[in-house]
């Protein structure tokens, strides 16, 4: 069964693929375009029946889908693509380096006699808060989170690690500034404080496991989250 493929800007007609059968998935189409075009892996390729209609998924039929012999595919490049964990990686480990590096106040930033003047005890709390909220989500990337999708687009490393790398900046400047001073309260403030961001870390990791446990391993079924017989999912 032979099936052109067609750009989805010019209509211009990139190859013909013959060795499909009706039961052939889309899947299996973008096995066939790659072994064409070694560039384009199957993470970059998207197939639609329209120049501008939605992309297929990977588990749809050729049947399902109504092309026929001599039928058309569009094809669209989506571009350069990364893993939606490594992005996830790079975009949680970013804010943990720069906070903790701003954590020892060093002299670029804030001058030389910075790293000699007294911490608030408050600011090593805020550092091992910080430091042991984004190592738990750097685990949970590796050991929790089931992503519906391989990849997404290499630019979006840029985009979403621009927001928490510069956040990471932005609030370890402050806190770690020799000038900081203690909240109005004192102790209780501060230990109020951690012992709501205690509990509200463990009711998010509480979470990300049952959203995990929504999704089978190696699925990409999204079912409806309903609570569970853990308590922190009731809320």
């Amino acid at each position: 069964m032979e099936v052109e493929i067609l750009d989805f800007r010019s209509r211009r007609i990139l190859c013909t693929l013959k060795d499909l059968a009706p039961s052939s998935t889309i899947s299996d189409v973008k096995t066939e375009y790659h072994e064409k075009f070694p560039k384009s892996y199957p993470d970059r390729q998207s197939f639609r029946l329209e120049p501008r209609g939605k992309s297929l998924k990977d588990d749809d039929t050729l049947e399902s889908l109504e092309v026929n012999k001599g039928g058309k595919l569009y094809y669209k490049d989506l571009g350069p693509q990364i893993s939606w964990t490594t992005v996830f990686l790079v975009e949680y480990a970013g804010p943990l380096l720069v906070y903790m590096l701003l954590y020892i106040r060093p002299a670029i930033v804030y001058g030389p006699e910075a790293a000699s003047k007294p911490y608030a005890t408050v600011v090593h709390i805020a550092a091992a808060c910080w430091s042991g909220h984004y190592a738990k989500r750097l685990l949970e990337t590796l050991f929790v989170h089931r992503f519906s999708k391989a990849t997404m687009p290499f630019s979006n490393l840029f985009k979403n690690s621009g927001y928490y790398w510069g956040y990471g900046v932005l609030v370890g400047y402050f806190v770690n500034h020799p000038l900081y001073t203690a909240p109005m309260y004192g102790d209780a403030q501060v230990y109020t404080g951690l012992a709501m961001f205690l509990f509200n870390e463990y009711g998010n990791f509480v979470i990300h496991c049952a959203f995990r446990d929504l999704r089978p391993a190696g699925s990409k079924e999204r079912k409806i989250p309903y609570p569970t017989s853990h308590p922190m999912t009731q809320f």
